[in-house]
């Protein structure tokens, strides 16, 4: 089997699993309404209106799983969504994905920063069950000291990310080539960086079959399709 046609087998077997159940389950504003660390969990996080949400609706195929707001900073807390259940009843979900709070707030009060920080700080050096994040970049920006931020404290929590260029179908290609380039000689840097850098747009349905498939690799190791 070449690695094209094993890639489009993991691909097809991805999507499969998230045409299955996936379901909210729960919001934690403070640690102690974290979920039992019981299965795989993989976090997305980004700057405010980076396209998150749209995002986490394009891999599970469902219009409204995460809500998408014109308002940066809506959400305040961190959003657990069940993926796959086995057919035992009351089995827990095979992972879950989690959505934290957009970080980079321009007007935000300084309490919310801060209460942001420590929730998401804590989460990430504590979370034993956390297997990767996502780190979503607008391609039409490229990364911005907020994110680099966003990576050394993930690198200082020794937490394996990858970088996830969003909103790719509204840059030209030759654009779009050289922010990717940039993005992935950055990222070399990074102890804790993925070294593929994720072209995406939820938009237009680009890169996600290729990112669902990650995702799912990432939260169940290479061997899932048995």
């Amino acid at each position: 089997m070449t690695d094209l046609e094993d890639q489009a087998l993991r691909e097809e077997a991805a999507s499969k699993l998230f045409s299955g159940p996936v379901d909210f389950l729960r919001s934690a504003p403070q640690l102690q309404f974290l979920p039992e660390p019981q299965v795989p969990e993989i976090a997305f996080c980004g700057r405010s209106n980076v396209g998150k949400s749209s995002l986490l609706n394009a891999l599970t195929g469902r219009k409204a799983i995460a809500r998408a707001s014109v308002t940066p900073g809506r959400t305040q807390e961190l959003n657990f969504f069940d993926v796959g259940r086995p057919e035992d009843e009351g089995a827990l979900p095979l992972f879950r994905l989690v959505d934290m709070p957009g970080y980079g707030f321009a007007k935000a009060p300084v309490k919310v920063v801060e209460k942001w920080k420590a929730l998401v700080n804590s989460y990430l050096r504590g979370r034993q069950v956390l297997s990767r994040t996502l780190v979503l970049v607008d391609s039409r920006h490229g990364l911005k000291e907020v994110d680099r931020t966003m990576m050394t404290m993930l690198d200082q929590a020794a937490v394996g990310y990858r970088i996830v260029l969003t909103k790719t179908d509204k840059i030209k290609a030759s654009e779009l080539a050289a922010v990717a380039e940039k993005t992935a000689a950055e990222a070399k840097k990074h102890v804790a960086a993925h070294p593929e850098i994720h072209l995406t747009s939820s938009e237009k349905g680009m890169g996600i079959e290729r990112l669902r498939a990650a995702v799912v690799a990432d939260a169940l190791g290479e061997g899932w399709m048995g």
